[in-house]
């Protein structure tokens, strides 16, 4: 019932949240060159025709009155219509939005699966000759940007051995798990070392903690102590890191869908933008902030979940 109290309040806050962004991006994005109405009409649009056009969208209104009928029709759930696409936002959004968070979501999994066993093994043989190879991992994967790891995997996996598809989403779900592997992993390369120092340093300060010690004199075996005991209290810490960078990676998932050509809200974006889509581009941005606060929600309650001693306020 706590957590449900919790949410309840953290989504109420969301609010002011959202109508700060909503207020900055409408106004930013004015600031862009060029003029949308000409954008749509071509090279060979009349000035007859673009102020006919600027009437219609309603651009020749006071920006004041622009925003309060844009916050209108946020409340009524209208992100406005695009004319570029011949479609409302909400429904472009609908479409592109499942990949981004299936890419978020395998960007995760594969996250996970590199650092969790890296940073146990660190931890398990300090100052060994694994601990130091692995500990060279975040120094090297820190300095390795996400694009230039997305077309090396490109290179090996998609073209020299064909193992898995070099772009795009495909139809069926096969085509869409076989699709998000290489995505995934390029994230989870940029993710996992800020992952595997942070669990390798909470790893070291718990396995060192009493409770430990007292478990080893039991004769406990080492693989339980560790992964029975030791892991669970030092992942909370590496939670809240992982939260952080997810939602960091929220805004910024669109170079790895440019690299990949993944039809997601990223993609959409840089499309959009290059458009002058002013419509599509607000509800995209508005989209991005709310999953930001959602990735951040999830991961007080995954804190409060491991941590008996966090209060839900």
């Amino acid at each position: 019932m706590k957590y449900l109290v919790y949410i309840l309040k953290r989504l109420v806050s969301l609010i002011p949240v959202l109508l700060g962004i909503s207020f900055i991006v409408f106004f930013l994005i004015r600031l862009i060159p060029g003029d949308p109405a000409a954008t749509l009409l071509g090279s060979h649009a009349t000035p007859a025709s673009i102020a006919e056009l600027r009437s219609q969208l309603g651009l020749t209104e006071p920006v004041w009155k622009q925003y309060l009928t844009f916050l209108g029709h946020l409340f009524q759930g209208n992100l406005g219509y695009s004319y570029v696409y011949n479609s409302s936002t909400v429904d472009l959004i609908k479409v592109s939005l499942p990949v981004t968070i299936w890419l978020l979501v395998a960007g995760t999994f594969f996250t996970l699966l590199i650092a969790v066993p890296l940073a146990v093994l660190a931890a398990a043989r300090r100052n060994g000759i694994i601990d130091n190879i692995i500990r060279a991992v975040p120094v090297v994967g820190l300095g390795l940007p996400a694009f230039w790891l997305g077309i090396m995997l490109i290179l090996v996996f998609g073209l020299k051995l064909g193992w898995l598809p070099v772009a795009g989403y495909g139809v069926s779900i096969v085509d869409h798990l076989r699709g998000i592997v290489l995505p995934g992993i390029t994230i989870a390369l940029t993710l996992s070392p800020i992952l595997i120092r942070s669990l390798r340093a909470s790893m070291i300060d718990v396995l060192s903690s009493d409770y430990i010690v007292t478990a080893r004199a039991k004769g406990i075996s080492t693989v339980r102590v560790v992964l029975g005991h030791a892991l669970r209290n030092a992942a909370v810490s590496s939670v809240t890191v992982l939260g952080v960078n997810i939602a960091y990676l929220t805004g910024s998932t669109l170079v790895v869908e440019r690299v990949f050509s993944l039809p997601g809200i990223g993609q959409q974006m840089i499309n959009s933008i290059l458009g002058r889509d002013f419509p599509t581009v607000q509800g995209i941005t508005l989209t991005f902030a709310i999953m930001v606060v959602v990735v951040n929600l999830l991961t007080d309650v995954t804190h409060a979940a491991l941590d008996p001693r966090v209060k839900l306020t």
